[in-house]
């Protein structure tokens, strides 16, 4: 009888560097996926970070930046909940449309500073978000 063991399994290879326009593309649009929120920055970091040195720089200011603006984000919803309740009881609830207006001024700041973020990139230089929290070193 001969044995029909299958062969080892080859080890996994390190993905290929990228390119210098790969490197800045993936750069760019990790600050632009800031528009949808943390996951697309958390992505590309993850998947790009061994790859371009550009990448792994960009993609961590754009990353730590949206943890920074989920806390902001966060953070004004519960304000927001804490006064509006407040109000709701005092009697002054007609101001409450404010708190919404604020909620998506917050979000609207996160989306332009992704998109200058991404410009900046894709000019060829580099990006630094206003008020950044570094929470990934």
């Amino acid at each position: 009888m001969t044995d029909q063991t299958p062969p080892a399994a080859a080890a996994p290879q390190p993905a290929a560097p990228l390119t210098a326009a790969e490197d800045k593309q993936w750069a760019m649009w990790a600050h632009f996926g800031g528009i949808l929120w943390l996951l697309p920055s958390l992505i590309i970091f993850l998947v790009f970070k061994d790859r371009g040195t550009l990448t792994k720089q960009e993609s961590k200011e754009a990353l730590n930046w949206q943890i920074t603006f989920l806390i902001f984000f966060i953070g004004w919803q519960i304000i927001a909940a804490i006064l509006g309740a407040v109000l709701l009881f005092s009697g002054v609830w007609s101001i409450f449309w404010i708190f919404g207006l604020i909620g998506w001024l917050i979000y609207l700041a996160n989306v332009l500073f992704s998109i200058l973020g991404g410009v900046k990139v894709n000019g060829g230089g580099s990006y630094r978000y206003p008020v950044n929290f570094r929470f990934i070193k």
